[in-house]
């Protein structure tokens, strides 16, 4: 693979690569780390890219893959810290909208994204690639490594979950 098709093919796959590596990590800091660390690994395999069948799916492989290895090293050296992710909602901005509305759908936004965090590694990482990257059964479990009908599993009860917990926060509040 030479430079211009390197530059047309997998760069363009940086802010997918980013999401999913915030949406492991928690941590914008960390996240845009594993981006460079994925691209890195994959201008030094970039001989190699012409045998694989999906560069994206390979990609998100590596992201994946870095992004976790990261949260372990992180884990084992910082016990205990706490992350400083702070996502940024997204908010209906036309000038029609409301400004309580527009905090309430805010305050929304960042209680679901809350939620999806607090899900196990594989829930969140099916839920960002199936819900957020609009990815198939099938190219999700090339990427993780598991079977579909695991990916079908883990996308049900992630959503059952974070269904629950909207609804347990209507009926109670915070």
């Amino acid at each position: 693979m030479n430079t211009v098709k390197f530059l047309n093919d997998i760069l363009p796959l940086k802010n997918i690569l980013f999401r999913l590596a915030l949406r492991i990590t928690l941590n914008q800091a960390e996240a845009e780390d594993v981006v460079q660390e994925t691209m890195m690994k994959l201008w030094n395999r970039r001989d190699a890219l012409a045998e694989v069948d999906s560069v994206e799916s390979y990609s998100l492989t590596i992201c994946r893959n870095l992004a976790l290895d990261k949260i372990r090293k992180t884990t084992r050296e910082q016990a205990g810290k706490t992350d400083d992710y702070e996502a940024q909602p997204i908010v209906d901005s036309s000038p029609d909208a409301n400004p309580e509305e527009r905090a309430v759908q805010r305050d929304r936004v960042s209680l679901v994204r809350k939620m999806i965090d607090q899900l196990p590694e594989k829930q969140r990482s099916v839920m960002q690639l199936r819900d957020f990257e609009g990815k198939s059964y099938k190219e999700i479990a090339q990427i993780l490594d598991i079977s579909e009908e695991q990916v079908k599993v883990n996308i049900f009860r992630a959503r059952q979950t974070v269904k629950k917990k909207i609804i347990e926060t209507e009926n109670y509040g915070l």
